[in-house]
């Protein structure tokens, strides 16, 4: 990646890079295909999307998570009148001003959302256990470098120790530091239930709420794959690395630690790819041969 201006790259410069990426190698993209259904046939699979219907020996699903953020059940998740959003939905605190905010989740967007909404709106915490913060000078640098190392320790069948820089932990981000030193990352034990116009604390005392942020993560984006059978109630399905148990030829990239580590990653989705085809020339080698 070309060296930024910047401490790390924009998010601009990231997107430039991928476009740039994408063109140096001439790779076939075709936009915007949705993909409704796989079928397993006596050859591979067919894949009918809202464009084409599609044939293929080997499948390698790589839609990631972002896409299907997750919220959790709450008793009376219906009965809230006010506004509810995903991290994933969130923009900016501009349309939160001077509103009362409730911010769930004791995760990284969490601390970065509270940390922007409470600059403009009155902003409460709600965690299901006390966050846990990254000391200031660990940043993402830091966060690559120690997956790195652990990736190489785990292939070479060494213990590596990385407990310490947990991706669980906040990292002290500028707008989180700054959010610390004026007192915002104060937080409260999540809610038992949802109310009409806001929320029952575990006390039995209500509050009222105009908007309610999740922070509360994200599931793999799976559901194309469901005609399977293969998909279980957290939207994974079994591996063995990057390759399916189950369904000989189908192949699933960078949906987190379970199809490689780090694979959700940059950094790390390149080994997983790596290793894929790898197994899939295997695979394919094995099919001629016949």
């Amino acid at each position: 990646m070309p060296k930024s201006e910047r401490k790390f790259p924009s998010k601009d410069e990231v997107i430039a890079y991928l476009n740039e990426y994408e063109k140096h190698y001439k790779v076939k993209v075709q936009r915007s295909v949705s993909v409704n259904e796989v079928i397993k046939t006596e050859n591979g699979f067919q894949l009918e999307t809202n464009q084409d219907s599609y044939e293929c020996k080997v499948l390698i699903s790589a839609t990631g998570t972002w896409k299907k953020p997750f919220i959790p059940f709450v008793p009376g998740s219906d009965l809230f009148d006010g506004q509810q959003i995903h991290s994933a939905n969130y923009k900016n605190p501009n349309n939160f001003k001077a509103k009362k905010v409730l911010v769930v989740g004791n995760g990284n967007s969490g601390a970065q959302i509270l940390a922007e909404v409470s600059k403009v709106a009155t902003a409460t915490w709600a965690v299901q256990s006390e966050p846990e913060y990254l000391p200031d000078e660990v940043d993402g640098r830091v966060l690559f470098d120690v997956a790195s190392a652990k990736y190489h320790a785990m292939q070479a069948g060494k213990e590596f120790d990385a407990s310490q820089y947990s991706l669980g932990k906040i990292v002290m981000v500028p707008p989180v530091v700054e959010a610390r030193e004026r007192g915002a990352l104060q937080f409260k034990q999540t809610f038992k239930a949802l109310t009409k116009t806001g929320v029952l604390w575990p006390e039995g005392i209500g509050e009222q709420f105009y908007t309610i942020i999740w922070c509360t993560g994200f599931r793999s984006a799976t559901d194309h794959l469901n005609s399977l059978n293969i998909v279980d109630e957290d939207s994974r399905i079994k591996t063995i690395e990057t390759k399916s148990t189950v369904v000989p030829g189908l192949y699933l990239v960078g949906y987190g630690n379970w199809t490689g580590f780090a694979s959700a990653t940059l950094i790390g989705v390149g080994r997983s790819a790596k290793q894929t085809i790898e197994l899939v020339a295997t695979y394919l080698n094995i099919l001629i041969s016949k």
